[in-house]
């Protein structure tokens, strides 16, 4: 069992932090709240990033018990920034061994970004196990919007934009990502890894605040750059250009199947999107609507990150309206 405490607020429930091994890797996950009530598990964003305490201020930790997976080679997970046998649908199978661990017959499944994106690929390849679901700022793993991001969005922070085509040594604007991939892969010289990691998240910091009208991106708390916040941050992007190289595996037309395929199942689906997202287009949601007619669309007045205030409202509204849909007998094994 993983000793991590720091940062996980308590509850009537004691934490359970505990592992699943597979594939050489080891997958840490944690339990909060009741073991006997209604489960829900929460799939981070990046890829590559981790698991949020804050995420379980959504639940009422008495009435619910919430799963938060940190996926392959991210967060508490080992390896650390592991690239092998780590792709989307190995991180699937990881979702029905944890919930086959856990004795849960059906949970909801909560994700936000790139995590509202694996919600979506699992609810539709495995929706006897799902009870409901609820995305946050959905990403549809397509090549626009990664070009969006890297390539469209340089206006917002061109300073940003040019200090991480510096860093990885990109001369065309198009080759970005691929350059900050080589410059991250095990075996370069941890110098260059750094100042890759460093720049990307300058930009990425510079993006997000572009959404903020009024906000000065300076008035954001300086980062520590110690060793060990450096070396997370070059998992957290080798994990993120792995995965967005090769649209994670999906792509755009596969991943909205698959919420046909959840709906068609009976899954109601709630989907909460920041109008001013500047990193998932608030399109997306009009293109899920397409697919899945009968979800529940919220547009908000926010940007991408859970928490903003209107986005984290919203998205405990959706939380609450899934858990009371699915209330009733049967969750558990």
């Amino acid at each position: 069992m993983n000793k991590r405490t720091s940062g996980w607020p308590s509850s009537r429930a004691p934490l359970r932090h505990q592992r699943l091994n597979r594939d050489g890797h080891s997958i840490a996950f944690t339990v909060a709240g009741e073991p006997a009530a209604p489960a829900v598990v929460v799939l981070h964003g990046g890829p590559g990033s981790a698991s949020q305490p804050g995420m379980l201020a959504l639940f009422d930790l008495t009435k619910t018990c919430v799963v938060l997976v940190d996926q392959r080679g991210a967060g508490e997970s080992l390896p650390r920034g592991g690239l092998r046998a780590n792709r989307t649908d190995r991180l699937i199978k990881d979702l029905e061994e944890i919930r086959r661990a856990l004795g849960i017959a059906r949970w909801g499944v909560v994700g936000g970004s790139w995590g509202a994106a694996l919600a979506l690929a699992y609810a539709g390849q495995h929706p006897a196990s799902v009870l409901g679901v609820v995305l946050r700022g959905l990403f549809l793993t397509s090549r626009h919007e990664v070009r969006h991001l890297l390539v469209t969005s340089r206006h917002k922070a061109p300073g940003a934009w040019r200090r991480l085509c510096a860093a990885a040594g990109c001369t065309r604007a198009s080759a970005l990502l691929a350059c900050c991939a080589k410059h991250l892969r095990p075996g370069v010289a941890y110098a260059r890894q750094r100042e890759v990691a460093l720049a990307w998240r300058g930009y990425e910091e510079a993006i997000l605040a572009s959404s903020r009208p009024g906000r000065a991106t300076a008035s954001r708390p300086r980062r520590a750059n110690t060793p060990k916040a450096v070396h997370a941050l070059i998992d957290k992007y080798r994990i993120q250009a792995h995965y967005l190289l090769r649209d994670c595996w999906l792509g755009e037309r596969r991943l909205l199947d698959f919420a046909r395929k959840a709906e068609q199942a009976g899954i109601p689906i709630h989907a909460v999107h920041g109008r001013r997202d500047p990193v998932c287009p608030v399109r997306n949601v009009a293109r899920l609507a397409q697919a899945a007619p009968t979800a529940h669309i919220a547009r908000v007045r926010g940007g991408h990150l859970a928490s903003d205030p209107a986005l984290r409202q919203s998205v405990g509204q959706a939380v609450r309206a899934m858990l009371a849909s699915a209330s009733g007998p049967g969750q558990r094994q």
